[in-house]
């Protein structure tokens, strides 16, 4: 069984977990829509990423509604 060599004091284990706080997300302009969204990741909202189309969200929505109708 592992058994702890020395005492940490309180004050060393804080400092230590003090970069474990969580941090507020950094969010950017699209460059097409102007939504906020996470850097480096494809707009949800229009689909475009650095300036260009890279998925076709309408075409999405109406297999997405295709597929609902059919069931």
């Amino acid at each position: 069984m592992a058994v702890p060599r020395h005492h940490m004091a309180k004050g060393k284990q804080l400092r230590r977990r003090s970069h474990l706080a969580l941090k507020p997300k950094k969010l950017v302009k699209c460059s097409h829509c102007n939504r906020e969204i996470l850097p480096h990741i494809v707009c949800k909202n229009c689909g475009y990423y650095k300036g260009r189309e890279v998925i076709n969200v309408l075409a999405k929505e109406l297999k997405k509604k295709e597929k609902k109708a059919g069931k």
